[in-house]
């Protein structure tokens, strides 16, 4: 498999990806106007993907962004894709199956005038992308020793009507994981302006209490991640129970363990905050059995809807 894509799919084609193809007056590059989703497949199985087309559009509809192609066009174009970068093996046959992680990435398009709103933008076609890269999981020292979090200057709004958008302005996000890598840190956690933890740069925050987790409401201005979801879902069937909670820091360094989600990275341990344990410091064994139980479901569910089983 490649280490670097070869391909992307751009507008209802395959393109080379190491060929400049968008124009300079794209949105997308010059005001950051677009959104976008990522995902991780597997055996050519996009996991969770109706979920992720649905905040896609949502995404969309929110900026005004009328979407140019629809779902089945989007499924059609990740397939092309994942089959042109050879990511797409079904693992029945002895081989390692197909793991991705991909990226659709939707700008309002490119304008020859200037500005905001500028006369005529109604009219722009938007620009789709997808791309795919094999997927690399957390490095294992990461994952052994978890993730050690500082608190942003940046503050989370959560009555901003963009707090739950996933746009691909993300300066805020940049400029906090820049904040971390100064403080020798692996990630940084966004606060709203009164100290609730709202969310880390590119992934959702839970706390590990006894059999109870807790994770931050969507009141706190949260992005709710496919993974938060599926934990708030399975909590019981694992032995636990899931509860939305006002979260602070005070919470976060009081808990027995503490970790990050997202699609692509999964679940891992977060260990330290503003170089403080939490818990014993090392990731704890809720968190790496809910780590490893994503995994089996994933790779479950990927060869379930392959082979048109009921899906676990």
């Amino acid at each position: 498999m490649p280490a670097t894509p070869r391909f992307a799919w751009l507008d209802g084609r395959l393109v080379d990806a190491h060929i400049p193809q968008l124009l300079l007056s794209d949105r997308g590059f010059q005001l950051g106007d677009g959104v976008f989703e990522t995902a991780r497949a597997r055996r050519g199985v996009v996991i969770e993907l109706d979920e992720h087309l649905e905040r896609l559009g949502q995404s969309a509809d929110a900026l005004d962004i009328e979407l140019p192609f629809d779902d089945d066009a989007l499924v059609s174009a990740i397939a092309a894709l994942l089959a042109a970068e050879g990511l797409d093996g079904h693992g029945v046959d002895g081989a390692e199956p197909g793991d991705a992680a991909l990226r659709i990435t939707v700008s309002r398009g490119a304008t020859d005038s200037r500005g905001l709103l500028p006369a005529g933008l109604a009219s722009v076609r938007p620009t789709v992308a997808v791309q795919a890269w094999s997927y690399a999981p957390p490095a294992d020292d990461l994952v052994r020793r978890g993730v050690r979090v500082i608190a942003s200057a940046v503050r989370r709004d959560p009555g901003s009507p963009l707090a739950g958008l996933k746009s691909t302005s993300r300066a805020d996000h940049v400029f906090a994981r820049l904040e971390a890598a100064r403080a020798d840190a692996d990630d940084a956690l966004l606060l709203t302006a009164d100290g609730a933890i709202s969310e880390a740069t590119a992934a959702n925050v839970f706390v590990v209490a006894g059999a109870t987790l807790g994770t931050p409401p969507t009141t706190a201005g949260i992005l709710v991640g496919t993974t938060r979801t599926w934990l708030l879902r399975h909590a019981p069937a694992l032995g636990l129970e899931a509860a939305e909670v006002d979260l602070r820091p005070a919470h976060l360094l009081a808990a027995d363990e503490a970790f990050l989600t997202s699609s692509v990275a999964g679940i891992v341990p977060l260990t330290s905050y503003e170089g403080r344990p939490i818990g014993s410091g090392r990731p704890g064994p809720r968190t790496m059995a809910l780590r490893a139980a994503r995994e089996e479901w994933i790779d479950a569910m990927s060869l379930a809807a392959l082979l048109q089983e009921p899906v676990p």
